[in-house]
């Protein structure tokens, strides 16, 4: 993703007059898409780039004429957020509308501004402005001043200094990392690669809705294909008491897209040209400079000793599973397998704790989860959120809700769009879009956040989902977001919400999923769908003691993903099987558990693509959480203290203050640690919560 000028677009996160929403102006007026006039038809996309190009150029045209520092700034800054509001726009679009010609509008959109974004991210005029800027830094506030430095390191992240020569090329191998981006990730929605099992009987009757009925060529057979998507590879591997069947969806859902093995190859190619034109070693030394490990020496020592920490306990819930199959298959049993680790370990946690995930779904309508979000904004922030109708056009399908953020002092703080429901043609993603980024336009106007929330989650209408407690904690995953940026007030969207150093932007999501397990929270919208009788806390005991039965196996693959994160970004593999030789050699390294030979797992790991060197980052984030969670809201979460501590020196600032001063303002200097030149996540709270430690 380019990183000069336009930070990378918050899509996981003009004029601001210019694209007003509508909502701001009741009663509903009649609107397109977002509340975009443009977009009442997919040519509209077309039509916001050209505007966007137009006021850029126009702004790009006065910040050569060397106005005063602070117009420098501002106007850049409005740049950034003519072309960034284009951008997630149709990012969004792409994912999620069910018109195929909105979609592909939306991709030419999306094309066309990162073509201009090379011509934007290459003028010298934009540069020098940003250092004189930068040179007049008693003309400009705090705020200012950091945009200014930033911006000059964006610039010069994008080869700005190199001769034009080596900055062409630069612009061609952004271009080919954006297409081969959309490669992969388009590979892994359209060949998910299938299994067909026969005789039916072997899969579970509660499965087959998940599957095609087919006929065995030979023998006409009845059978049943079951496509290996993720969702529906991980309801195989946890619900099939067949082994077999197991194996064989384990290792085809493993193998696809086989075509991504060389889309891989070709990015991971690209990005390290690109990073040795830029004078890093590697990609991943470019990547994570700025943040708050600063070197890959420095991430991989955290990860070590992660990977240290957990290994003890996570070999004991290896021997656990692995005594719990022979007890249950007798003296004939085989080694324990990576397809036995979700059916086993799902039969242990239930028999153990009497637990059927079946009951606890009932208490999770998605009404009553979307209630939970509002209980979390009003009663930690003071904050309402309402229902509001849609404009005309403004909707991409029915089942989209609109809530309008409102606080009694302060008034409307920002719009949430809720896309919660799977549908064919949908991406099944779980992800927070920023469709536009809050900035001060004035003394007295602030342009308000807009953010959409994402999900896929299953059932036949709206009203009948029920979310497994997983997707709870997902959706409050996506919610801790949302809140970061529709609560940050930063006077420069280039700072809005999640607009921070890429190892800190996962803390606040981290921190909301504790909400999901705490019974305090549970309670004050988990209400059975048919009798509204609230979730018992026993229930909730359950689920919390069944959590904890396998948390260090489960963190171990944390680390070994960002291992693989790490590995291939840092030496140039020289080959397809060079890279899956790699992760092989780092699962038997960091994990108990043995390595598949012919699987490919990470042809599926979309975070390769969007947190290329940057995975790591959640292990951050559960650390910092963690903390947080122990030191101010633990033990009172729905408190007005812990949410006026969470606002006010936390989600407020966006990117628009150092991430590490952020931190200890909030819970002490206990929540850091320096290491050679950079910083890691002290790791005692989620040692002591996960009992690593003897």
């Amino acid at each position: 993703m380019l990183r000069a000028l336009i930070r990378a677009p918050a899509a996981y996160f003009s004029n601001a007059r210019r694209y007003q929403h509508s909502a701001a102006a009741p009663p509903i007026r009649e609107t397109g898409l977002y509340g975009f006039d443009h977009l009442k038809t997919p040519k509209g996309f077309n039509r916001m780039v050209d505007d966007a190009i137009e006021r850029s150029n126009e702004l790009v045209n006065y910040i050569a004429g060397m106005p005063s520092a602070p117009e420098i700034i501002k106007s850049l800054d409005e740049i950034s957020d003519t072309v960034c509001t284009v951008i997630d726009s149709a990012e969004l679009c792409r994912h999620t509308h069910p018109n195929r010609e909105f979609v592909e509008e939306a991709s030419k959109a999306s094309f066309r501004l990162y073509e201009y974004l090379s011509y934007l991210n290459s003028n010298h005029s934009l540069y020098r402005a940003v250092i004189q800027a930068e040179k007049n830094h008693h003309m400009l506030s705090e705020e200012a001043l950091r945009a200014a430095r930033h911006l000059r390191s964006d610039f010069e992240k994008g080869g700005i200094h190199l001769s034009p020569e080596k900055l062409d090329r630069i612009n061609q191998l952004n271009t080919n990392i954006l297409q081969l981006c959309r490669e992969f990730n388009e590979n892994i929605i359209t060949d998910p690669g299938h299994v067909d099992i026969f005789p039916v009987s072997r899969i579970p009757k509660k499965l087959h809705h998940l599957a095609k009925p087919i006929r065995h060529p030979s023998s006409s057979e009845k059978g049943l294909r079951l496509v290996t998507e993720p969702n529906t590879l991980c309801s195989i591997l946890q619900l099939t008491s067949d082994a077999e069947v197991r194996k064989l969806a384990y290792i085809r859902g493993n193998s696809a897209p086989r075509a991504n093995l060389v889309v891989l190859d070709k990015l991971l190619s690209a990005r390290h040209e690109f990073s040795e034109i830029l004078g890093y070693k590697s990609y991943t030394e470019f990547a994570v400079k700025e943040n708050m490990a600063s070197s890959p020496e420095v991430v991989l020592s955290f990860l070590h000793d992660m990977s240290e920490m957990v290994r003890p306990k996570a070999d004991e819930e290896f021997k656990t599973i692995s005594d719990f199959k022979r007890r249950k298959g007798g003296q004939l049993v085989e080694d324990l397998e990576p397809w036995d680790e979700p059916y086993l370990t799902r039969m242990m946690k239930s028999s153990a704790h009497n637990l059927d995930y079946s009951v606890v779904a009932s208490y999770f309508s998605l009404p009553q989860c979307i209630e939970g979000l509002k209980v979390l904004a009003e009663s930690l922030f003071g904050v309402k959120c309402h229902e509001i109708p849609l404009g005309p056009s403004e909707s991409w399908h029915p089942d989209v809700l609109k809530l309008s953020l409102n606080h009694p002092d302060e008034g409307e703080l920002g719009y949430l769009y809720l896309d919660l429901k799977s549908r064919k043609g949908k991406h099944p993603i779980c992800a927070h879009f920023a469709i536009k980024g809050g900035r001060r336009i004035s003394d007295t106007d602030y342009q308000l956040p807009i953010v959409a929330l994402v999900c896929s989650f299953s059932g036949s209408n709206f009203q009948s989902v029920r979310l497994h407690h997983s997707d709870l904690e997902t959706l409050f995953h996506e919610f801790g977001h949302a809140l970061h940026s529709l609560l940050s007030r930063t006077d420069y969207q280039h700072f809005s919400g999640t607009r921070v150093v890429t190892d800190f932007a996962e803390t606040p999501s981290n921190l909301f999923e504790y909400y999901a397990w705490d019974y305090r929270v549970l309670k004050t919208f988990g209400k059975h769908y048919s009798t509204g009788d609230p979730i018992p806390e026993n229930l909730v005991k359950s689920l919390q003691g069944a959590k904890r039965m396998f948390a260090a196996t489960e963190l171990q693959g944390q680390v070994f993903y960002a291992l693989i994160d790490q590995a291939l970004h840092t030496a140039k593999p020289s080959s397809v099987e060079d890279t899956i030789s790699i992760v092989a050699d780092l699962k038997r390294e960091h994990t108990s558990w043995k390595y598949v030979e012919g699987t490919h797992w990470h042809s599926r790991f979309s975070h390769l693509v969007s947190y290329g060197a940057g995975y790591y980052s959640y292990l951050y984030a559960k650390c910092f959480a963690a903390t947080i969670w122990q030191k101010k809201c633990k033990e009172d979460p729905l408190s007005v203290e812990a949410g006026s501590a969470l606002r006010s020196k936390f989600l407020q600032y966006g990117g628009a203050k150092d991430a590490p001063a952020i931190l200890d303002d909030l819970v002490g200097n206990s929540v850091t640690r320096n290491r050679n030149g950079g910083i890691v996540p002290d790791i005692t709270c989620l040692g002591q919560e996960m009992k690593l430690f003897k």
